[in-house]
């Protein structure tokens, strides 16, 4: 697909605790490959080739790591936050040179096994400046932070949850890179910022996910990617 994918790697991981005192999340092992190979390996799996790491805390360690992605057929730039966090839209933003008028975005934490294309289509489809993926989570791997209904997403809020939201913003989005035109320049913004703002717009669109999400945003996750990608490659 020509369409870059942006992989926002630049948080600080205190929820790791000593797992990531010396070593940036992006580059924990998952059953024998740093994470963020296994992301580049899934993505080239659906042919998304161009990948931009918006990169702050240990940035240089996954840039080193990575490098221009040659070795999986894939290419691959880097944005850096800079002397100051820019939160997840603040550093979208900031990464916008590097990326496609119309991408993707992924949480650096975050192993999607989805159908990329089919997302993209609904995307384009859409024909709206936002597209974010929900999943029925109904509490089970996060708290659920969206009211989906009919096919479209009522509300969404990560701080002020309520009973009515069983869906979960699942980590991947689709979004027009002139979305981040109306934010200031190295500002501190945060995607849900983003979300938000589009859907009081009516410019968001969504798509339902049937797949569950893996992540390695808690030791617990870590440990549970880790286990699903031994039973896989022991299949194979």
């Amino acid at each position: 697909m020509n369409i870059s994918v942006a992989i926002l790697a630049g948080g600080l991981a205190t929820r790791m605790g000593s797992l990531t005192q010396n070593v940036p999340k992006a580059l924990l092992d998952v059953a024998g490959k740093p994470f963020a190979v296994r992301q580049i390996e899934l993505l080239s799996q659906h042919n998304l080739r161009r990948i931009v790491f918006c990169l702050g805390h240990f940035g240089h360690r996954v840039q080193e790591t990575l490098g221009d992605g040659r070795q999986w057929q894939t290419e691959i730039s880097y944005s850096f936050d800079g002397t100051r966090a820019l939160g997840t839209g603040g550093a979208l933003k900031k990464a916008v040179p590097l990326l496609t008028q119309h991408f993707i975005v992924l949480y650096g934490d975050s192993y999607l096994e989805c159908d990329y294309e089919k997302i993209v289509e609904a995307f384009l489809a859409a024909d709206k400046r936002g597209l974010m993926t929900v999943y029925r989570n109904d509490g089970r791997w996060d708290h659920s932070n969206v009211l989906f209904e009919n096919g479209s997403i009522k509300a969404y809020d990560k701080g002020h949850r309520t009973a009515q939201m069983h869906h979960i913003d699942y980590g991947m989005g689709v979004l027009n890179a002139r979305v981040f035109d109306t934010y200031p320049p190295d500002e501190p913004l945060d995607l849900a910022v983003v979300y938000q703002d589009l859907l009081a717009q009516n410019q968001l669109s969504a798509f339902e996910v049937n797949q569950r999400f893996y992540e390695i945003g808690s030791p617990a996750g870590l440990k549970e990617i880790r286990e699903h990608f031994m039973r896989k490659e022991s299949i194979t």
